[in-house]
This record gives structure tokens, C-alpha cells and sequence, in this order.
């Protein structure tokens, strides 16, 4: 190698971000697929309004129906959703769904993973305590426990959780709540996806269940695509078309 040549190289290294959890870089592999994962107090049925467009792009598309029974089951249920898929797949999770796809992602057919208002814990991080460093949205004031799960109050739904969607769409989504384990909140990833795989991440500016500032904070740690968006916690559900086009970013596809 010429003197030249290697001044250059030396040059381009000592030039190169450092300290970056993952470099971030357009998207180089187009996926094929799309597995959704939805949070606490939600089934499957919280992407209905993304699922249309994700598909009219020519994605194929999986929702989980996470059973939100312990972090290991919902783990398996996502696992069980990604061994499906035919090649290259996005993860997506909204809320608690977050520390599943941290967890998941690290298989070799996810090429990105995208976090909605999502959770997004580092390996083995006492993320409960993370959480404390901001505060406590008003919706968790409204959780009712029996029998080791949880649901959230009728008022508490409505008020903080389901804030800007829809008053008719907020309660069929409150109707259709799935009862979440008080457990699952402390269960700790042995993995963080986010460390070695292309993230984006969408915050919800108007959130009363997790801080929107805590959002942020997750964002830059694992140096996401971020963007804001003016809505609450429920953003797949009032901004759709802003969540869908998050996806078919990191897609690798056109926007819609």
C-alpha cells in the first residue's frame, strides 16, 4: 500500500463516529415482511389502521396476539410470528411490545426494528428503575389489578391512554383490552436488538402513559431515525399514516 493510500485510510478511520451503540445507515436490505407487536392493555387489533397500508405497499404483514402473560411467553409468540416469515422482516412494537422486539430482534432474518411510544430496555437494565429518572405519566394512576394482572380504569383509558383517538374508536379499543401481568413491567431482556441492528422510533408527543421525554431519551441511546409526532400514546391508532410511513422506511419501501 502507498504512503498516500495509507495516510488516507489512517485519515478515514480517525474521521468515523465513535461511541455510536450502532451505525446508522440507509436501509440496504429491502424485507419482504412485516411482524407487529402490540403493548399492554392492547391486542392485536391496535394496528388495525396501519396493517391496510403496510399491505397496499406490497408488504406482507403478521400481527402478534401477544399474550402479555410474561416477557418469556410473549417472546415465544413473536418468535413463533418471525419463524413464519419467508426472508427479510421489520420488527415493530409499540409501548411494553418494545422490550420484545429488544429481545427478538437479534435474529438474523430482522433487518430493522421500529419502536412506536415503545419501551426499549438495554441487556439485563433494571428498566423499571430507568423509568423513575422521569416522570410518571398520569394513565399508570389508573391501573386495576385481580388476581396478578392488570387492566387500566375506564376514565384512565380513555383520558390518558387513548388521549386523540377517536371517542368511539377509544372505547371499542378499551373494550377489547387484554388483561397485562403486573409481572411483565419488571422482566429484565437478556439481549438489546438496538445494539447491533438499524432502529427508528416514533414519539408521541402528547403521552400520558410513558414520558415523552423518556421516549427521547430512548431514541438517541440507540441512535434511532426519530420522528414526533403530536399525539398520544395510542399514535398507530390517531396517526396511522405517519406510523405506516416509519415502517415502510425502514422497509426499505416508498412512503405511501
Amino acid at each position: 500500500m502507498s504512503l498516500w493510500r495509507s495516510l488516507f485510510v489512517a485519515a478515514s478511520l480517525l474521521a468515523a463516529p465513535l461511541g455510536l451503540a450502532h451505525a446508522q445507515t440507509p436501509q440496504t436490505v429491502k424485507a419482504k415482511n412485516v411482524v407487529l407487536v402490540h403493548g399492554a392493555w392492547a391486542d392485536g387489533s391496535s394496528w388495525s389502521e396501519v396493517i391496510p397500508i403496510l399491505q397496499a405497499a406490497g408488504l406482507h404483514v403478521t400481527a402478534v396476539q401477544n399474550p402479555l402473560s410474561s416477557l418469556s411467553d410473549s417472546v415465544e409468540a413473536t418468535k413463533r410470528a418471525l419463524a413464519e416469515q419467508d426472508g427479510p422482516t421489520v420488527l415493530v412494537a409499540h409501548s411494553w411490545g418494545g422490550t420484545v422486539i429488544s429481545q427478538v430482534g437479534t435474529d438474523p432474518k430482522v433487518t430493522g426494528l421500529v419502536y412506536v411510544a415503545a419501551r426499549a430496555p438495554d441487556a439485563n437494565e433494571d428498566f423499571v428503575a430507568l423509568s423513575k429518572q422521569f416522570p410518571t405519566g398520569p394513565a399508570r394512576a389508573g391501573i386495576v389489578e385481580r388476581d396478578g394482572y392488570t387492566k387500566l380504569s375506564e376514565e384512565a383509558f380513555l383520558k390518558y391512554f387513548a388521549n386523540g383517538v377517536k371517542p368511539a374508536q377509544a372505547r371499542e379499543l378499551y373494550a377489547v383490552q387484554w388483561p397485562t401481568a403486573a409481572s411483565i413491567f419488571a422482566g429484565r431482556t437478556t439481549e438489546a436488538a438496538w445494539r447491533s441492528k438499524p432502529s427508528w422510533y416514533a414519539v408521541s408527543k402528547n403521552d400520558y402513559t410513558i414520558n415523552p421525554d423518556f421516549e427521547r431519551f430512548l431514541a438517541k441511546r440507540m441512535n434511532a431515525t426519530t420522528i414526533e409526532l403530536d399525539a398520544g400514546h395510542l399514535s398507530l391508532v390517531s396517526h396511522p399514516k405517519e406510523v405506516a410511513n416509519l415502517i415502510l422506511d425502514a422497509a426499505g419501501y416508498p412512503r405511501s
